[in-house]
């Protein structure tokens, strides 16, 4: 596509299956390393990753042609094969069935940059279900609150 240019910049937010604190911290590296490797498959941008062990963050630069939901079904179901293959996997590894995505402008990459990393001590006073609450919210998104503890 000559002569089209885009800065499509994500924000996109999901969680384990059930909640469960599945990214444990020694694997929680390689996992981010694996994600942005699937994102570099697909022609993307991984700008920031982080998460606690029961969700995960990421600013993400995507190209035109590639949708969020694409981008999302190959992380997901290639993130949880490889977790699954781990020779030290105690429970099977699942990511839950949605996710939230928020678009992001240049201006506040930073910012969102700076709260991806900042989670730990984010989550010392908010639950993940408070946090994506209050991201909705932000963004203007609707939602049913019986549909946040998928």
């Amino acid at each position: 596509m000559a002569n089209t240019y885009t800065n499509l910049l994500f924000h996109i937010v999901f969680s384990t299956k059930g909640r469960q604190p599945l990214i444990r911290s020694g694997m929680r590296d390689e996992l981010y390393a694996y994600i942005g490797g699937i994102i570099r498959g697909e022609r993307g941008t991984l700008l920031e990753i982080g998460g606690m062990p029961d969700h995960i963050h990421l600013l993400v630069r995507l190209k035109a042609d590639v949708s969020v939901a694409d981008m999302l079904r190959r992380i997901k179901s290639h993130s949880s094969k490889w977790a699954n293959e781990r020779p030290e996997r105690n429970m099977r590894f699942q990511w839950q069935t949605g996710y939230s995505a928020f678009t992001v402008s240049e201006s506040q990459a930073a910012t969102v940059r700076r709260y991806i990393r900042e989670q730990e001590p984010h989550h010392r006073g908010r639950s993940f279900r408070e946090e994506l609450t209050a991201l909705l919210r932000k963004h203007g998104i609707e939602f049913e609150e019986r549909f946040l503890d998928d």
